[in-house]
């Protein structure tokens, strides 16, 4: 459910402003987590909590604005979600300490609820609220027993450091969403930015590509480029003295060259046709970097068989 289409205005919960529970919201919201598959990060933690508690059930439970749903739960019986105003975790968000009752059915707020009445019959419960940087609660890390029980001091600390890696896992989660959702965005202006670069080049006889390095969108001209070599998923450009490695492939690089100026020579190698010196049997050499006094330094690029001819054509040797 995204926020906007909850309705508004969110029900105040004991303890908390409307106004609290507006930002709560917005905070549970921007992690982008709610109805999302089971992720093993967090399994690991609710059965570390269970171990620890030394309980059957535990579970990273987190409150809308109309219900309480599992992110992760030790038994898969237990329920994705159940309504808002019968969750224990609803009265252990209201702090940001550790909410323990021994038995539920001796407990005034507890004692009629559906979940202790009936099935689950839960008895014991433990929440540690997790608490985001900014202090808001947008669920519990909590253990649930169907006998009465209490935490030693030594589990309430263990559960008590166990939300905080909840949460941190939230936040590397968040993270991860953000840094993919920057580089599709980057990855579209790419798109478009080669688009521009082409049609100038079509329409003004400009050469430039477009690539992008180290998260950074660079133009490069193409009268600059000696060559390119594949090299897995990667490929390398070797422009003037510089070397750009970008994540392409050698056909969708090819595709945005100016097809007079280069040629295919092998499978993993482009060259450009000006920067040619000389061709011996097996290889062409290249003009590299300038020398110390000026002259060009060669460097050799394999020739594949079944181009050599393609390129001698070009070349008007043959």
């Amino acid at each position: 459910m995204l926020l906007e289409e909850s309705t508004f205005p969110p029900k105040t919960q004991p303890g908390h402003s409307r106004a609290q529970e507006i930002r709560r919201l917005a905070a549970l919201q921007s992690y982008e987590v709610l109805d999302t598959p089971p992720e093993a990060a967090f399994d690991d933690l609710v059965r570390l909590a269970s171990y620890i508690c030394n309980t059957p059930i535990s579970l990273v439970s987190l409150l809308d604005g109309e219900r309480q749903w599992f992110k992760a739960r030790t038994d898969q019986n237990w329920p994705e979600s159940t309504p808002r105003e019968m969750a224990f975790c609803q009265h252990a968000i209201q702090g940001c300490t550790l909410y323990e009752i021994e038995d539920a059915t001796l407990h005034p707020l507890f004692e009629h609820n559906e979940l202790v009445t009936g099935d689950p019959n839960i008895r014991f419960y433990a929440g540690y609220p997790l608490l985001t940087p900014q202090g808001d609660a947008l669920g519990t890390l909590c253990a649930i027993d169907t006998v009465p029980r209490r935490l030693t001091d030594s589990q309430r600390n263990a559960l008590a450091v166990l939300a905080r890696e909840v949460v941190a896992h939230l936040e590397l989660r968040r993270a991860r969403l953000e840094l993919e959702q920057e580089r599709l965005k980057l990855d579209d202006l790419l798109r478009l930015a080669n688009d521009t670069a082409e049609n100038l080049y079509l329409s003004k006889s400009q050469n430039e590509i477009f690539i992008k390095q180290d998260h950074k969108l660079m133009r490069l001209k193409t009268a600059d480029i000696r060559y390119i070599e594949a090299l897995g998923d990667y490929v390398n450009i070797f422009a003037g003295s510089e070397r750009f490695t970008i994540y392409s492939t050698m056909k969708e690089l090819e595709s945005r060259l100016p097809v007079r100026d280069f040629a295919r020579v092998h499978r993993k190698y482009i060259v450009r046709l000006d920067r040619i010196i000389t061709i011996e049997s097996d290889a062409v050499l290249v003009e590299a970097d300038r020398g110390a006094e000026g002259g060009p330094s060669l460097l050799p690029v394999p020739i594949g068989n079944s181009f050599k001819a393609a390129l001698l054509s070009r070349l008007n040797l043959v």
